[in-house]
């Protein structure tokens, strides 16, 4: 018997175990198996499970699939370039992660190999990407899903800040030929030349509006705004089309179940073979509960996501033998080929539903994981975390040729970033931001937490920037009046100390020169700290600390975590503020994204919870 009360996430998790198990009985080790673009659905959906719940299995498994094709030296198995085929571009947002979190050359050289095929990709007149060189003069909506998205997180990674405008261009053309002006749809595809035996002579147009081909459409606009820069100036036509796009979907939701059929605005004969289709229902939650968090999308378009959502679940999710199962999946639905797809209503009802296909559960996964954000969005929204910069300003030239900051901020991906953090901090609803200057009372106004982490000496920086008597006056009157702090240190050999402890010992906390847990190797054990209940650490749970500085505390400062009568952890009420302190970065993501720490340890819920008491979750 299906019950609704678990959370989406868990429906999420319960459904990625399956897939697990099933992908655990079939190993990707048939040398034949093709670089299709299905597997990359499921795995972002596995990348949005990690980012949320910090399990290291779900990389794990990523990293797993994609090195089954990615080889030492960056070419891919079974994929040619010559193709020149948009599907094969998909997997490259994975290539991306993988590179970005690992820093492996191979990934780097994959996915270049996926932007040379941008480059020389047959084009329409106006410059849109074919669906396929087999398939010429045709741009196809699930196009748009399976190409934008990596190119416009290639151009921001790489710092080809000329490639947007292609990206926007794209979704742009798409819309100016396939939408239907008394309805607001999107035929299924566009055929420049007008030659294909399914395309309108007039338009160009296939006959019918596919729900799952305006799903690719709807998740792949999403998903490239994310990397948009904000103030391009074809940003806000996107948004707009949106806008467009779903308000238009709105109006053929199924009233009774909150789904949409296979075919969208059909009532032509043979209309009771049209059905309730998983993948493009899951989609269509997917691109409106990310549209509403990201403000793209008014805020009450949440409602038509949530109903939709509790609608998957109850007509093609289906519990048996300890799995969870998705039903409901077309297979798949194309136009023109061998044999020949004419885009009729009859072909597309002959083609098969079946369960637990790639295409849907992936979209299940996103799906939930963007259901989980909202249901958490309340918890701190309206509430700001910046990050200091100033403090600790060490520089590099990064991933896009310029100087960018590095080493605890909330973009980087890698083991020495704050992304989960900031991640965890986002899922609550509260917004991120850093501080590039010294903290004053005017820039930390309107902040509820500031973090100051690893201070720079000149080991770190050439040129420090050293706590001075202003900045410590200017966070003092901040926490006095409510805001609440972070000290993360680090041990005195990675830290400059000294003036850090002019701010610390104004809340009662002063960093030592005796580094504590100063552990061998991987003998992980050595640095297992298990904190009690207390008021920040509600659960209790262990966690793992290493190589850090040791506190010594007076009033109005209070021990919060120690071992062996050693002080590991302190917080400190001052005015209507407080103070957490650890002489560690500690957060950062080598320790808390699962991918490092063995079972046992519980650094992603420690997170969660600091984070709670933090901007005072209820």
């Amino acid at each position: 018997m299906l019950t609704l009360t678990a959370t989406a996430q868990e429906w999420g998790k319960k459904v990625a175990e399956t897939v697990m198990q099933q992908w655990a009985a079939n190993p990707p080790g048939d040398p034949k198996k093709t670089w299709a673009y299905d597997i990359g659905v499921i795995l972002k959906g596995l990348e949005g499970l990690w980012i949320t719940t910090g399990d290291g299995r779900y990389f794990k498994t990523i990293q797993e699939r994609i090195d089954h094709y990615v080889q030492e030296d960056g070419t891919i198995r079974n994929y040619e370039l010559d193709e020149y085929n948009i599907d094969h571009v998909n997997n490259g947002k994975l290539l991306l992660t993988l590179y970005k979190v690992t820093g492996k050359a191979k990934y780097k050289k994959a996915a270049d190999l996926l932007r040379q095929q941008l480059r020389t990709h047959p084009r329409t007149k106006e410059g849109g990407f074919w669906h396929k060189k087999i398939y010429p003069y045709q741009m196809w909506l699930d196009g748009l899903y399976m190409g934008s998205p990596f190119y416009a997180e290639y151009a921001a990674t790489f710092g080809e800040d000329t490639a947007f405008t292609d990206v926007c261009r794209q979704f742009i053309w798409m819309e100016k030929h396939a939408r239907d002006p008394q309805t607001g749809l999107l035929y299924h595809g566009w055929d420049e030349s007008k030659a294909q035996a399914w395309a309108n002579k007039e338009t160009g147009c296939s006959p019918l509006f596919w729900g799952r081909a305006m799903g690719w459409y709807a998740d792949g606009l999403v998903d490239a705004l994310d990397y948009i820069p904000a103030d391009h100036p074809l940003r806000a036509e996107l948004i707009a089309i949106l806008n467009r796009l779903i308000m238009a979907i709105e109006k053929e939701q199924d009233p009774a179940t909150g789904l949409w059929y296979d075919i969208l605005h059909y009532d032509g004969p043979g209309k009771e073979k049209n059905y309730l289709e998983a993948s493009a229902s899951s989609q269509y939650v997917y691109a409106i509960a990310k549209g509403v968090r990201k403000g793209y999308l008014p805020a009450n378009k949440a409602d038509i996501a949530t109903r939709a959502y509790a609608g998957i679940l109850r007509h093609f999710i289906r519990e048996e033998n300890g799995m969870t199962h998705l039903d409901g999946t077309v297979k798949v639905s194309g136009l023109g080929g061998k044999p020949y797809r004419d885009g009729s209503f009859t072909y597309y009802m002959g083609e098969p539903v079946i369960r637990d296909d790639p295409k849907g559960v992936g979209a299940f996964l996103l799906a939930s994981v963007e259901i989980e954000w909202l249901r958490t969005q309340e918890k701190a929204k309206g509430k700001t975390v910046i990050l200091d910069r100033f403090f600790n300003s060490e520089k590099r030239v990064g991933l896009n040729g310029k100087e960018n900051y590095w080493h605890y901020i909330w973009e980087e991906r890698s083991n020495a970033g704050f992304s989960f953090l900031g991640g965890v901090a986002e899922r609550f609803g509260a917004s991120l931001a850093s501080l590039d200057i010294a903290p004053t009372t005017k820039n930390l106004k309107g902040k509820e937490v500031y973090i100051l982490v690893d201070p720079d000496h000149q080991k770190d920086n050439p040129s420090p920037n050293y706590i001075d008597k202003a900045s410590v006056k200017a966070i003092q009157k901040w926490v006095r009046k409510g805001g609440v702090l972070w000290l993360l240190a680090n041990d005195s050999a990675n830290c400059e100390l000294t003036q850090f402890n002019i701010l610390a010992e104004k809340f009662g906390i002063r960093f030592t020169s005796n580094s504590l847990n100063m552990v061998r190797n991987d003998a992980y054990e050595m640095g297992a700290i298990i904190p009690g209940v207390n008021p920040v650490f509600a659960s209790g749970q262990q966690f793992f600390l290493k190589e850090i500085s040791e506190l010594n505390i007076a009033a109005p400062a209070n021990i919060l975590v120690n071992r062996n009568d050693q002080v590991i952890m302190a917080t400190a009420s001052y005015g209507k503020g407080k103070v957490f302190a650890v002489g560690d970065p500690w957060l950062y993501n080598e320790y808390v994204d699962g991918r490092r720490l063995p079972a046992g340890f519980s650094n992603y819920k420690a997170m969660e919870e600091l984070l709670t008491w933090s901007l005072s979750i209820k």
